[in-house]
């Protein structure tokens, strides 16, 4: 007989640890994981509800539970609805310890193998809606509790592996058989996202037998615009009123920190409800007072159009900031206890659900990247050649061009001011020196190697190699000696015009000097690195020098390469894009060298090449190339899937000029 688990704070092992335990120890992750200082580079929030639905293989293996009562949130200090969803994502991995039994409290049983596919929907006892109680007005049922934005992930995004271009916005895949007996594991019980077919209006109604498959498609695209809207209008009011708005975070820093930190996050969120004291209408309410006009939506293109080119400037501000806000941050974090103990104390909120606020704060980057890949979904949902279908069309482009804005004034305002930075660390002392600042110029990459004299290589003696700090610029390379880090000598320089790079095979390293060992004893000296050797036809003196660097990973080689070989890289691919692997990002993830790239969740990235667990790759929605940790991706695998990404990029990039 299967074995019984159980959730309650009544169970035994929940009570060896306290009555604000919500299940046993042996199901349940610590969430204090939000603390690591590395989520606040790198997230993964609610992995569980951010996963598409559909056969894979390690849920499909093992047969489905159900709860047998559902359990309501109490006003007491137990943990919110989000948060038991991190602890049933844990269970998932499969249970290997004994629970003990308890038959006064509800319990998880085993369902039959016909349990494991979705329920069928049905007007009367629909319960995936955004709330727990079904609201009769029009247009409520999904305003009841919102969810997170982070916690969702909207089915237009269309970057999914199981996925193909027409079947987007079908019903749910189910889940394949399981075998008999199989393991048990525990599925979240946290409601999905509700859909326009799914509100009890539209169903009433009957609108559903009156239409077309191919409309009821553009009508869920439509909708789905505007569910996400309000989640992500949700979340951000969050950021505005529990971490900016928070006077004893604001203590804590001063008061330029405070706003390099926060920016014009109030203005963002006006965007998209209109405040108390504020003019004009937000974005949301626009349209929600479509929707709530018309069961059967005409048209959301135009609103979208509209705010895109008259009301969304707040966003390219915001992102302008986002050099900024990122360097303040980090330095809060590592400089400055009190504040990083204050923010874990909001974080802490229910409200918060346990994310950190690097999460909130990047929202209107994210939600602003999504919305064309969004209105994409709805202008393939609507037949071509229609007045509707040009408007589509334009709403796509006002939105796409805000985005291209957005990332223009990132660029710009990192750019520039780091060419000011620069010009002041960089002494030229007896090279001769040349103006840095150029609208034309910017950094690639910077960091530290070895250098090595070409005649030294696989010769070991002290003092052979030395290190040496490399600026990498669009059009020029300067090696310095580091002084301190805000001042640098110049050893010499070059344009990369005359540069040529090569990477050196150095099967047998040489013998490292005394007490030279790495952390697992190996040798780490210059010469015993990953080499790479640099030649300058035309040095700082108009000489030809040869020089060897020695790096110490191969994807730290490999990324110095492909950033000398820059002028190369950006010739076009002759690679038939759909030859080309394809990942899903699973995680957002936050550049922390120039030559990185920022993702988002659910973008798809091309992979160029890679490196000990790094990948050089092209974001599909805007051509954007740099590098990222193979951990934040997961392959896509369906043929069917990598042809519609690249039938969708050449689309966009056509329609949006991007």
């Amino acid at each position: 007989e299967p074995r019984r688990i159980i959730l309650s704070t009544d169970s035994p092992a929940a009570l060896k640890v306290g009555t604000q335990q919500l299940i046993p120890k042996s199901l349940a992750v610590s969430t204090k994981i939000k603390n690591n200082p590395s989520r606040h580079q790198s997230f993964g929030a609610a992995g569980s509800s951010r996963e598409p639905l559909g056969p894979d293989p390690k849920r499909a293996s093992v047969p489905s539970l159900s709860l047998e009562a559902e359990v309501e949130d109490d006003g007491g200090g137990t943990l919110k609805r989000n948060l038991r969803n991190m602890s049933y994502r844990v269970a998932m991995k499969g249970l290997c310890a004994e629970l003990e039994p308890s038959s006064p409290v509800p319990s998880l049983k085993p369902m039959s193998e016909e349990g494991s596919a979705l329920p069928a929907r049905s007007p009367g006892r629909n319960k995936r809606t955004f709330g727990r109680k079904r609201v009769q007005k029009r247009g409520g049922s999904f305003k009841d509790q919102p969810r997170l934005y982070q916690e969702i992930r909207e089915r237009g995004l269309n970057s999914v592996s199981h996925e193909s271009d027409e079947d987007l916005l079908e019903e749910s895949i189910p889940e394949e058989p399981s075998p008999p007996d199989a393991a048990i594991v525990v599925r979240s019980y946290r409601p999905a996202q509700v859909t326009w077919s799914q509100l009890p209006e539209v169903l009433e109604a009957g609108i559903l037998q009156k239409i077309s498959p191919e409309e009821r498609k553009r009508q869920e695209a439509m909708f789905e615009i505007i569910t996400s809207e309000y989640s992500y209008m949700h979340s951000l009011s969050i950021l505005v009123c529990h971490f900016m708005r928070s006077e004893e975070l604001k203590e804590t820093m001063t008061q330029t920190e405070h706003h390099h930190l926060f920016s014009n996050i109030s203005d963002v969120l006006t965007v998209s409800t209109r405040q108390v004291g504020a003019v004009g209408v937000g974005f949301f309410e626009d349209l929600e007072k479509r929707h709530q006009e018309n069961l059967l939506i005409p048209d959301i293109s135009d609103i979208v159009e509209e705010h895109a080119l008259n009301h969304f400037n707040p966003y390219i501000s915001y992102c302008s900031n986002e050099v900024y806000q990122q360097r303040t941050l980090q330095k809060l974090l590592t400089t400055n206890p009190l504040f990083k103990e204050t923010l874990k104390q909001i974080e802490r909120k229910p409200e918060c659900g346990g994310l950190p606020m690097i999460s909130f704060l990047i929202l209107p980057m994210q939600r602003v990247t999504r919305l064309p890949l969004l209105l994409d979904t709805v202008c393939q949902k609507t037949k071509a050649c229609t007045a509707a279908y040009g408007a589509a069309t334009r709403a796509l482009k006002a939105i796409s061009k805000l985005v291209k804005n957005c990332n223009e004034g990132a660029h710009a305002m990192e750019r520039t001011e780091q060419m000011y930075t620069l010009q002041k660390q960089l002494e030229f002392g007896k090279k001769k020196p040349f103006p840095l600042i150029s609208a034309s110029r910017w950094l690639l990459k910077r960091g530290e190697l070895y250098l090595l004299l070409s005649e030294e290589v696989g010769i070991f003696r002290r003092g052979a190699g030395r290190l040496c700090y490399l600026f990498l610029f669009n059009d020029v390379l300067i090696i310095t000696k580091k002084k301190s880090e805000e001042s640098y000598t110049v050893m010499n320089y070059a344009t990369l015009d005359q540069i040529t790079v090569e990477k050196i095979e150095n099967t047998d390293p040489p013998s490292p000097p005394p007490g030279k060992t790495g952390s697992g004893g190996t040798a780490r000296g210059p010469a015993s690195g990953h080499l790479l050797r640099v030649v300058m036809e035309k040095d700082s003196e108009g000489r030809r020098e040869e020089i060897v660097l020695s790096a110490e990973t191969l994807s730290d080689r490999a990324r110095w390469i492909a950033a000398l070989m820059h002028r190369e890289k950006e010739k076009p691919d002759t690679t038939p894009k759909g030859d080309l692997s394809q990942v899903e990002i699973t995680h957002a993830y936050l550049a922390k060298q120039a030559d990185e790239i920022s993702l988002q969740q659910a973008d798809v990235v091309l992979v160029l090449g890679g490196e000990d667990g790094w990948c050089w790759g092209e974001r599909l929605r805007d051509g954007e190339r740099g590098w990222f940790p193979q951990s934040c991706a997961r392959q896509i695998t369906s043929r069917t899937a990598v042809e519609c990404n690249v039938r969708r990029m050449e689309r966009l990039r056509i329609e949006t000029d991007v």
